[in-house]
């Protein structure tokens, strides 16, 4: 220390010579005759602890004496000031200089005293010392400015009034101070001008403010309603100025007042449902917030206490409380009073998860103290909203008692549970989680209840323990809070993702979905063939009968019977229990063809997805496939019955050739006609059956076994049904085609009773033939066996070979026409048909179109067609 306590004496040293000198100190240069007195003076001052008044800042200062000098023309010696400050600002440790900042004010005054002794310029410091003229004892300089209040009171020590002139007393400078006392006589005019303008000290008008920021009125600063705020009375005598700061301080208690009155409203109201649990939150974060305000006017109003000092008092440093002091402490509670002012206003009517939106929204701002002040507001306030979603993702439980959560549930039938038990509540939804995510959540939670509900499931709980185990929580309370949505996102990931897999397990193994929707299509689409074929042969002379005199009972037996008769007796016992006989409603005229149908019973669970509305869908698939079913029995049952006939007709000998050539020619006709119709059928069955039923059913098949949930499921099987609508000629916009279809397919039962009848006269010609060449005896025994009596008049067996042939020829011709006019009509609404298939939207009823018409035969016979 003593060797860095000597160098500092010989840089001191130094800098006294050069400034006495204004050259180069060498080594054979004599002092001037004062150095001594200068140099115990510059010591002594630098010794002392007068202060300057402005910041000690050296950055600020080196950038100060740089401008200078650039401004003087003197760029080289800016810059070479430049780097050798860089060099001194970087010596750090033992030997440095700490105090950087007064080493540069220092040769600053200097300079700039130097340079006004130059200029001859005098200054309100006194200029003298180191640079005095020879006739004058040299001195130092006055570094610091006389009109400073945080000059010391030692300082004073060196003024002395009775020193009118400039010089040394015993080596120190004796620096006079306004010898007329100019500067302490304006101060005091100052402030009896202040007295007189203020009618009230500002000590009281502070003290007004702060009761004012607590919703209390002052003295004289009190709330006016007329203009919703406080304000300083008009009759009291204060300067304008004065009377704008009181009103923008103010301001504070005006919000202060909104905002609490806000919580006293809220913590008042009833019924507690007005409020929520997330208004009450709100209130909470609020009233939390004050609490922090009220620590800081009861510090403010400790330093109300403490008078403020006059202008010529040097303690303004002191702990005391000004209106300007006042307005930098209410700086950041004004922000902060002025957003909950603004929130209290936006969430006055709203509730719940619209209170946390609207919220939200505020909290996207640039300002770090608001972002911060919202973020610490909105975890309270969203609290309650992210508690719910836990308990309704991990647990099933809505525990939603003021309706204030995005999830709303109603009482329904446990099969319209999950359509229907449960929907999002758009008002409701916070803008800081995304509707994906809230659709989420909500089939989370409905998956758990369905799994409760319906199911009669346990298993969801290991599920979800397991989510929360790899979503980092537990299922106790707490765990999720405003910001953290990634936390919350991953939680119902999670529990989405187990919880979905577990209930399709259920529904697939425990309930066996697939299994029920595979017996649908066998029985209720008539993918069975033997059942159906069976079916239909036992129960077609039932169903022949009006529709009032059939029995369900009866028709439920010949069902079992078409079961234990076919491949259907080898099914599970569960999914034959389901599949019963059904009798629609019917009217008068109706036969068991026009009612009958199949149903099949889908209990809890299934009937979430096989509800009303879908078997509604499938009975009228049923119902189009039944009765093309039918028409094609009905085919098959003419072919029948026209093949042996064919043969016979051969044998007719005894006949005319005319009425043999007519035989021949009614019987081509209809088997021609039969044929035409059995194409139709034979191509539209096929259709149906293969590029319908089993395509949709394979697309069906794939989609189940991807789904990921049971609203997966619910579409694949809603699309499957659709499909089949649709190909089916069964959807909205193919109701010209499909009543153009039934009027073919009532035809071809026409068809049909025709052919029967055709065949019926056949096998009755040949019995006539026979029996004309039989004795009496043999033609009686063969009246008997047609009903007939020999002595009817025209009867058969009564006539002989000419009447005979006369009525074989008239019967040919009638059914001849008859079958003509069938042929006629059947042909013109089958080209009417084929002709609505190319305009169709569904490109698979083109490729109807094609296997119709594959010979384009319609289309040579109708260009329109194509």
């Amino acid at each position: 220390m003593e060797g860095v306590d000597h160098k500092v004496t010989d840089l001191v040293k130094e800098l006294v010579l050069r400034l006495q000198s204004n050259s180069e100190p060498t080594q054979n240069t004599n002092p001037p005759p004062d150095f001594q007195k200068s140099l115990r003076y510059a010591l002594r001052i630098l010794s002392s602890r007068m202060s300057p008044s402005i910041a000690a800042d050296s950055a600020a200062m080196a950038e100060s004496i740089k401008r200078h000098l650039a401004t003087q023309g003197k760029s080289s010696e800016a810059l070479t000031f430049a780097d050798l400050y860089s060099k001194f600002a970087s010596k750090t440790g033992p030997g440095s200089i700490n105090n950087k900042w007064a080493v540069l004010y220092l040769l600053k005054v200097i300079s700039e005293d130097r340079r006004n002794l130059k200029n001859n310029q005098s200054d309100s410091r006194v200029s003298s010392g180191f640079f005095t003229s020879s006739t004058t004892p040299g001195g130092l300089p006055a570094l610091f400015d006389a009109k400073s209040n945080d000059v010391s009171s030692n300082s004073r020590v060196l003024r002395s009034r009775e020193s009118v002139e400039k010089g040394w007393s015993n080596g120190v400078l004796s620096v006079s101070k306004d010898p007329k006392n100019i500067r302490e006589l304006a101060f005091k005019k100052f402030v009896d001008l202040l007295k007189e303008e203020n009618e009230v000290s500002e000590e009281v008008l502070v003290r007004d403010v702060l009761y004012a920021c607590q919703g209390i009125d002052g003295k004289y600063v009190k709330f006016d309603k007329n203009v919703d705020g406080y304000v300083l009375n008009d009759s009291i005598k204060v300067p304008r100025a004065t009377r704008i700061m009181v009103r923008k301080l103010c301001e504070l208690g005006l919000l202060f007042r909104k905002v609490k009155g806000y919580i006293s409203e809220s913590m008042d109201r009833f019924p507690a449902e007005d409020v929520g649990t997330v208004g009450q939150a709100f209130c909470a974060a609020l009233q939390d917030e004050l609490s922090e305000y009220y620590k800081l006017l009861a510090v403010l109003e400790s330093q109300s206490v403490n008078p403020i000092p006059s202008f010529s008092e040097s303690g303004s440093s002191g702990n005391y409380l000004s209106l300007r002091r006042l307005s930098v402490w209410f700086a950041e509670p004004m922000v902060k009073m002025r957003l909950m002012a603004v929130l209290v206003d936006k969430c006055r009517v709203l509730r719940g998860g619209a209170m946390a939106g609207a919220i939200h929204l505020h909290a996207q701002h640039g300002d770090p103290l608001v972002h911060e002040f919202m973020k610490r507001l909105l975890r309270r306030v969203c609290s309650p909203l992210f508690e719910m979603v836990r308990s309704w993702v991990l647990e099933g439980e809505l525990e939603d008692i003021f309706a204030e959560f995005f999830i709303l549930a109603q009482p329904v039938k446990v099969e319209s549970l999950w359509r229907e038990g449960y929907r999002l509540h758009a008002g409701m939804l916070p803008s800081f989680i995304s509707q994906s995510l809230a659709q989420r959540i909500l089939r989370t939670g409905k998956s758990i209840n369905f799994l409760r509900v319906c199911c009669e499931d346990r298993g969801w709980a290991d599920a979800a323990m397991e989510a929360a185990a790899a979503a980092g929580m537990t299922t106790g309370r707490g765990g999720l809070g405003y910001g953290e949505t990634d936390a919350l996102e991953t939680l119902v990931m999670e529990a989405a993702k187990r919880i979905d897999k577990h209930l399709l397990d259920v529904m697939y193994k425990q309930y066996k979905f697939k299994e029920h929707c595979l017996a649908i299509k066998r029985y209720l689409l008539l993918g069975q063939g033997d059942f159906v074929q069976y079916l239909m042969d036992i129960v077609g002379p039932e169903l022949s009968e009006p529709a009032n005199t059939i029995s369900s009972f009866k028709l439920a037996g010949l069902l079992e019977s078409a079961v234990r008769s076919s491949n259907a007796q080898y099914d599970d016992r569960d999914v034959l229990d389901r599949l019963r006989v059904k009798m629609m409603p019917h009217g008068t005229g109706d036969r068991g063809w026009d009612v009958f149908s199949l149903d099949y019973d889908a209990r809890v669970p299934l009937d979430t997805v096989f509800t009303e509305s879908v078997m509604a869908r499938y009975l009228r698939i049923f119902n189009f496939l039944w009765k093309l079913r039918r028409v094609e029995h009905a085919l098959i049952g003419a072919w029948k019955a026209m093949k042996p006939n064919c043969i016979a007709s051969l044998s007719f000998t005894k006949l005319q050739g005319a009425v043999k050539l007519q035989l021949l020619s009614t019987l081509r006709r209809c088997q021609v006609l039969w044929d035409e119709m059995n194409h139709f059928v034979s191509n539209l069955q096929y259709y149906i059956m293969f590029e319908v039923l089993e395509v949709s059913w394979s697309d069906f098949s794939n989609e189940m076994d991807v789904a990921k949930d049971l609203d997966d499921l619910l579409a694949a099987h809603q699309k499957y049904l659709h499909s089949i609508v649709e190909k089916s000629l069964l959807g909205e916009r193919s109701q010209p085609l499909y009543k153009t279809l039934f009027v073919l397919f009532d035809l071809i039962l026409r068809f049909r009773s025709h052919a029967d009848r055709l065949c019926e006269g056949i096998y009755e010609l040949q019995a006539r033939t026979v029996g004309s060449s039989l004795p009496s005896q043999d033609k009686t025994k063969l009246g008997r066996h047609l009903n007939e009596k020999p002595s009817e008049p025209g009867s058969w067996v009564s006539d002989g070979r000419k009447a005979l042939t006369q009525r074989a020829s008239e019967f040919l011709r009638n059914m001849g026409q008859d079958l003509d006019a069938i042929s006629k009509e059947y042909s013109s609404v089958l080209e009417g048909f084929i002709s609505q298939l190319p305009v169709q939207q569904h490109i698979d009823l083109k490729f109807l179109l094609f296997r119709l018409d594959f010979t384009e035969f319609y289309s040579r016979l109708h260009p329109v067609v194509s």
